[in-house]
């Protein structure tokens, strides 16, 4: 089942799918115009999800946040429910102050996030999984303000979940911790074109040091290090699924030459890139 809520005023769109056999995400490989955000609801048994070509075991019982440029196929979609939605139908960069999510749940610097579900959590989320399946067929002026409101209450109730189970937002205060998320969301923003810590220190109002100190006191890995995993993630991500030429995509993640890019390529994944392309 795929039941779609849309807008033409706005192009806003959000999308259920229960049951879909065909459900995923297809990335880069098919670039759409609605870049879509999207919730996975797995009730059923732990399964097999691979994203960006590497593959996770999806507990049951748990919800996994997943963005627009990821590419990702599951081993049994029939037994998932899904809501996806685009920035027009619910723009939670804009709202974020309601509900804290953006460099957490969505464009974070953990990935996978796997949130998993207590009994009284699991017993909500099915009663908001009937909720949504009566509001997707009532057609009426107050349809896309409900959908929106019940959406909200799933990205609250995401991201209260996933800060419970975070080692982190569980030893630190949300205001230190917020440090990392608006350092994510700069960085998903800007890794194409800013490859240096000073950038994202600037933009955050301070020195690379001391921002690298930050990083080091809330338990994270270095901001140099998460810039480059950010770039030779992307770099992955074209060279699985598009037909894009090296030189190509040293152009679109900013590298001067296709030979600084390689030599990059080479020292942060392993491999150079025509042996990573021989691996598909």
């Amino acid at each position: 089942m795929i039941k779609e809520y849309s807008e033409n005023s706005t192009s806003a769109r959000f999308v259920m799918h229960s049951g879909n056999k065909f459900f995923g995400g297809h990335g880069l490989s098919r670039l759409s115009t609605y870049p879509i955000n999207t919730f996975v609801y797995n009730k059923g048994a732990a399964q097999q999800v691979v994203i960006d070509e590497i593959t996770y075991t999806m507990p049951g019982g748990c919800i996994l946040p997943l963005v627009s440029n990821q590419h990702f196929r599951f081993k049994h979609p029939e037994t998932l429910t899904a809501w996806q939605f685009n920035r027009e139908f619910y723009c939670i960069v804009e709202h974020d102050t309601e509900v804290g999510c953006v460099g957490f749940l969505f464009y974070g610097i953990r990935h996978p996030m796997f949130i998993m579900l207590d009994k009284d959590e699991t017993e909500e989320m099915l009663h908001l999984e009937k909720v949504f399946s009566s509001e997707m067929v009532i057609k009426d002026n107050y349809q896309g303000e409900m959908l929106r409101t019940l959406l909200k209450r799933v990205i609250i109730k995401a991201t209260r979940m996933a800060k419970a189970q975070c080692e982190s937002y569980s030893e630190f205060p949300d205001e230190r911790m917020d440090i990392i998320r608006k350092f994510s969301l700069l960085l998903e923003g800007n890794f194409k074109e800013q490859h240096e810590v000073k950038f994202y220190a600037a933009a955050l109002n301070k020195s690379p040091k001391t921002l690298s100190n930050v990083f080091a006191l809330l338990k994270q890995r270095p901001p140099s290090v998460l810039i480059r995993n950010r770039i030779i993630l992307e770099a992955k991500r074209y060279l699985y699924y598009t037909e894009k030429s090296a030189k190509e995509i040293a152009f679109e993640l900013g590298f001067e030459s296709h030979a600084h890019f390689s030599k990059f390529f080479k020292a942060y994944s392993g491999t150079n890139i025509s042996e990573f392309k021989n691996q598909r």
